[in-house]
């Protein structure tokens, strides 16, 4: 998604529990975290500004939220807290289903689905790992973050690995060309 299309679907999440989905899209396209580390994200993971994922072989990450993600995350508590919408069963999951227990993968991407849907981006092949690819690219271009640091922040072990998530726009040889 580019930065515009990464807007319209935050401001289009109109679900059954609008504050939970706002919050998972939001924490995909700012952290740039895999589903499964979505799913997995338990309440004593999340310190301060930084959140504990547990990635691919078991090998733990620090990502640091950004006030987006925290002000996304408070929303979802306060109202999780509340026993309005969910009677919580799981005591450590963070995101829950409506019976109270852990989210599963399947139901995030039917989620991320809906919300694509609603914000007009349906039929373009997004998923959450496409949201991981945006994240990774909209840092890299615009917010100009070393590939080095996207490679810790998206947990790989090769920068290779992460080259495959950025994508050089026009305007960034433009630039380099500006600069040289």
């Amino acid at each position: 998604l580019t930065l515009e299309q990464a807007l319209e679907l935050l401001t289009h999440v109109e679900t059954s529990f609008t504050e939970r989905d706002f919050c998972m899209i939001t924490l995909f396209l700012n952290c740039g975290m895999r589903v499964s580390e979505l799913c997995g994200i338990n309440l004593n993971d999340i310190h301060d500004n930084r959140l504990k994922l547990l990635g691919k072989g078991n090998k733990e990450r620090i990502v640091y939220l950004n006030n987006s993600c925290l002000t996304a995350i408070e929303s979802y508590l306060r109202v999780l807290n509340s026993g309005e919408k969910i009677k919580r069963v799981d005591k450590n999951a963070l995101f829950l289903n409506r019976f109270g227990k852990r989210l599963g993968v399947r139901s995030v991407e039917q989620i991320v689905e809906q919300c694509l849907k609603e914000a007009g981006l349906d039929g373009m092949g997004i998923s959450p790992h496409k949201l991981r690819h945006t994240a990774a690219t909209l840092l890299y271009q615009d917010a100009g973050v070393d590939i080095r640091v996207l490679k810790e922040l998206l947990g790989h072990e090769s920068l290779s690995t992460t080259e495959i998530y950025t994508h050089v726009s026009n305007k960034q040889i433009e630039d380099a060309s500006n600069r040289s």
